[in-house]
């Protein structure tokens, strides 16, 4: 997605009992990987778009002063210097830069993957397969998915920015700049920087693997249609193409919908491809729905893991890291730490419990007195085993057979001979 890569704290009007901020706004000088926040009309899915951060109270907020009635205004509180040559922000380390975000990506693509061989081997032997679009009127809560015709070629639809392709020139400018966001930066950048990206690690092999299956791949991006040509090229270099605009490219405006919100344009893409997959790194990527202006942050995060919606995740949604902008950087303490599961560090001691002390050195062992009573040695030392008796001898029997006798049961001795 095209990111909001200006990271930062709120600026702007805030309201106390008593005090004139309202008439005033008062900046705040605090910095989320040193990138500030100005409180302009942006598209949350644009790389270079600051993304709306909660208000905090005025205590928490660097610089903001609280203005008495009938006091004067203080001067606005300077800017904070730029950041350091060559430093960049943490969460830039991680995307653009750690394994882990790497690995994280990779591992998203072939699930992707494997699920799209699963579908295409439906396809073939003419087995139905849904659609994974949320079709008009359906909620989140009661889900109901576009249907697809049984002539429609299979298609996984992707987001570009952070999901296909990674705006490597740009980032690393927009890492050792200071300001406000710059729209026409942006649209230089789309012209200009087609050679400076890369495809996202992962996206190369699944997209190649998704063709070779017979799926279509489709882009739903809010990129400019103005500037389609230039990220057709970008595409291309990356290794991502072919793409053809309004045909397996849907950009900002295409669809009749000139917002940033992307639904309009799923129906019309599910009009000529029965969607089997989507990949993005908002949640926007895969319903507008997501994105209402009435659902609060805790909302948010529980309907991804609802009853209806749950199996979804790696089974027709693909979600990729994105720690830097767009809807999912938003949250005060309250609104991201339950209250009931906070911990303060109680200190290197708790109640009487002593807190942890350096080891001691363990004295050497004293010998024990020599006692005058007898040693016992243990275990005892093994006692000859005792002399097997023999067994008696046999009595000899006589060689003669047994005769019995007459009116008698069982064999007597035979009369000895006088």
């Amino acid at each position: 997605m095209r990111k909001p890569l200006v990271f930062a704290l709120l600026a702007g009007s805030i309201t106390l009992n008593g005090c004139l901020a309202a008439a005033a706004p008062i900046l705040a000088g605090g910095f989320i990987g040193k990138k500030k926040f100005f409180d302009k009309k942006r598209d949350d899915d644009l790389p270079s778009s600051s993304r709306p951060v909660p208000p905090v109270a005025a205590a928490a907020q660097p610089g903001a002063v609280a203005v008495a009635p009938g006091q004067a205004i203080p001067a606005a509180v300077p800017a904070p210097p730029p950041p350091a040559p060559g430093s960049i922000p943490p969460g830039m380390q991680y995307l653009y830069g750690s394994g882990e975000a790497s690995a994280i990506s990779i591992q998203a693509y072939l699930g992707l993957t494997d699920f799209l061989l699963a579908r295409a081997s439906d396809f073939q032997v003419g087995h139905p397969v849904p659609s994974v679009v949320l079709a008009p009127g359906a909620t989140l809560a009661a889900p109901k998915f576009m249907t697809c015709a049984a002539n429609q070629q299979p298609a996984v639809v992707l987001d570009i920015d952070e999901t296909a392709l990674m705006n490597l020139g740009y980032e690393a400018d927009d890492s050792q700049r200071n300001g406000p966001y710059d729209q026409s930066r942006w649209d230089r950048w789309e012209t200009s920087g087609i050679g400076a990206v890369d495809p996202v690690p992962g996206a190369l092999e699944a997209i190649r693997a998704a063709r070779l299956a017979g799926i279509a791949v489709v882009y739903n991006s809010n990129r400019s249609a103005a500037t389609s040509d230039s990220t057709v090229a970008a595409l291309t270099l990356a290794g991502l193409g072919p793409a053809v605009h309004l045909k397996n490219l849907w950009l900002k405006g295409d669809g009749g919908n000139p917002g940033s919100g992307k639904d309009g344009r799923r129906w019309a893409i599910s009009a000529k491809y029965c969607v089997i997959a989507m990949v993005g790194d908002q949640l926007g990527d895969f319903s507008d729905l997501f994105n209402a202006p009435d659902m609060g942050l805790a909302q948010r995060r529980a309907m991804t893991n609802s009853p209806m919606l749950r199996m979804l995740w790696g089974h027709g949604w693909f979600v990729l890291p994105n720690p830097l902008y767009g809807t999912a950087m938003k949250g005060n303490i309250d609104d991201v730490f339950p209250k009931d599961r906070r911990w303060t560090d109680p200190g290197p001691s708790i109640g009487n419990v002593p807190g942890p002390v350096s080891p001691q050195p363990v004295p050497a062992p004293v010998p024990a007195p020599v006692s005058a009573s007898p040693v016992i040695v243990w275990p005892a030392p093994l006692q000859p085993a005792p002399t097997p008796v023999p067994a008696p001898a046999a009595k000899p029997r006589s060689s003669a057979p047994p005769v019995e006798a007459p009116g008698t049961y069982g064999p007597v001795q035979p009369p000895v001979k006088k």
